[in-house]
């Protein structure tokens, strides 16, 4: 499943667009460059992989923070260029939005993170993809797999009212978006593409 919207025609390819976090009109602070020489710098996450991306912008960018913008193909008439980034590159501003971006990223696509829920796979014998979400042992693992034999979740509402004690499934699966992103080793990604 993909979070991607189709551009216009039969043949668009989809566009894979990022939440913008912070925005520098003036450019990053350790740019030692005079200021006419910086340029404006966002930082956003994809929607897709949630991948952290510094973007470069042309003279002509309109971005705020929360914007969602076009990176694959790229929105050429907003970004100059843009580069992969590790969480410690984020600004404390872009931190302070990350849990926000991937809370409205989640909201816009529901359907794809409660279908974690629906179809998430053992990794080994002894571990299962439910077990890497922050709370959930084997009890309320074993609760689920068995609620979800009796008909898919539709909804996380309804993820909450049919497994007794998993009381915030949304907000497992952002600390868990969170977590991957700030740690680098981390032996199992479930939701952040691994690098």
């Amino acid at each position: 499943m993909s979070n991607s919207e189709t551009g216009s025609g039969a043949d668009a390819e989809p566009t894979t667009r990022a939440v913008v976090l912070d925005y520098l009109p003036h450019g990053r602070s350790d740019d030692n460059r005079p200021q006419y020489q910086k340029d404006a710098v966002a930082y956003a996450l994809t929607e897709d992989s949630f991948d952290l991306l510094e973007l470069t912008l042309t003279d002509e960018a309109d971005i705020n923070i929360v914007d969602r913008v076009a990176v694959d193909p790229v929105d050429d008439e907003q970004i100059d260029s843009m580069r992969e980034i590790d969480y410690d590159e984020l600004t404390s501003s872009a931190v302070s939005e990350l849990e926000y971006a991937i809370e409205a990223i989640i909201d816009a696509d529901e359907g794809r993170f409660v279908d974690f829920y629906n179809e998430a796979q053992p990794i080994t014998l002894r571990l299962h993809q439910l077990n890497l979400l922050p709370g959930i042992g084997k009890k309320l693992r074993n609760k689920i797999i068995d609620t979800r034999k009796r008909g898919p979740f539709e909804s996380f509402e309804e993820l909450s009212e049919r497994v007794g004690g998993l009381h915030r499934p949304k907000e497992v699966i952002i600390e868990r978006i969170q977590e991957e992103l700030r740690d680098d080793d981390l032996k199992y990604k479930i939701f952040v593409r691994p690098e």
